[in-house]
């Protein structure tokens, strides 16, 4: 039987979760927050497959009723966040009609694209991976979705970590040529997620606004000025309050090259050091990015890629 979400299906669908993707396994804080406290969250949207009672399948999709920035709802757009069925009941078509009614919801709500799962604020990967899910990356091509690009999560190990002094040294004349570098003071704020919004994107300006309306402390958000004016700014513990979890973290385009990112980066690794954290991670950059090319430069490491997926939708 299919249907769609109910009260008390919360409890089957973790527990799917946890038999399904075992690389990523979540609990029931993560689920409600991530899913049924997102703002755009439909139950209509959230479908299962049932047999004797017990859920053996699962598929969430989401179009957006909450714009991320002003009133723009990205009303062409639908994400499909998370899927799966049971090892035992694959090959038996259950995937296919959920993907099925997920797609007609999304398609009623008007859009003609679906994308998993670059979904903001709440995705839990940015895409597929293929390495450890290979049947989730055949399930998508076979049901007509295509790779759009690879981003990849990365890791630096903070146990051996040292300033570098190269670093103090450029610090120090970008702070003659009218740079500052230090905390977010609370007069910063708006001109903080306005830089993030403008010049990055407006989930980035969501994660400081939430995450320090949720405990977040000031001194996680570093900031570049130039004389006075915001140019850059990185933040760890800003998701899930996560603490190791490093970024968002942009410099301005225009103040590109003049090396306020590495400042930024290793200003932010230390201050992780300082509160003894061990090791920093992300989940989204591309390492063919000058972002990407500078943590590869500064001893971050890949350990996982993933595959953005996009299906356009026909009437």
């Amino acid at each position: 039987m299919y249907r769609t979400f109910q009260n008390g299906d919360e409890v089957g669908i973790i527990d799917l979760w946890n038999d399904v993707l075992l690389h990523d396994p979540i609990n029931r804080t993560r689920f409600r927050s991530q899913v049924l406290l997102d703002a755009n969250f439909d139950p209509s949207g959230l479908w299962v497959a049932e047999q004797e009672g017990k859920i053996v399948g699962a598929i969430l999709a989401i179009t957006r009723k909450l714009p991320m920035e002003g009133t723009n709802l990205e009303s062409d757009s639908g994400w499909i966040t998370f899927f799966m069925v049971h090892p035992s009941f694959e090959r038996q078509g259950i995937g296919h009609q959920l993907m099925e009614h997920a797609t007609a919801y999304i398609r009623g709500q008007g859009a003609v694209k679906v994308f998993f799962s670059s979904y903001a604020p709440n995705y839990f990967l940015p895409g597929i991976d293929e390495a450890r899910y290979p049947k989730g990356f055949g399930y998508l091509k076979k049901e007509g979705f295509r790779r759009l690009y690879s981003p990849v999560a990365m890791h630096r190990t903070l146990t051996d970590y040292v300033y570098p002094q190269d670093v103090r040294d450029l610090k120090e004349q970008r702070q003659r040529e009218g740079f500052s570098f230090g905390c977010v003071q609370d007069g910063d704020f708006p001109a903080v997620i306005q830089f993030a919004n403008k010049h990055f994107n407006p989930d980035w300006g969501r994660a400081i606004r939430e995450g320090v309306l949720q405990g977040l402390s000031p001194s996680q958000i570093l900031v570049a000025k130039k004389h006075g004016q915001v140019v850059g700014f990185a933040m760890y513990g800003g998701y899930e309050q996560i603490r190791e979890r490093f970024g968002p973290f942009g410099v301005d385009e225009s103040e590109q090259g003049k090396g306020l990112g590495k400042i930024l980066l290793h200003d932010t690794l230390q201050t992780m050091k300082q509160q003894t954290i061990q090791g920093a991670w992300f989940l989204w950059t591309s390492e063919t990015t000058a972002a990407g090319h500078l943590y590869l430069k500064n001893d971050f490491r890949t350990f996982r890629s993933f595959h953005v997926m996009l299906k356009e939708l026909t009437n």
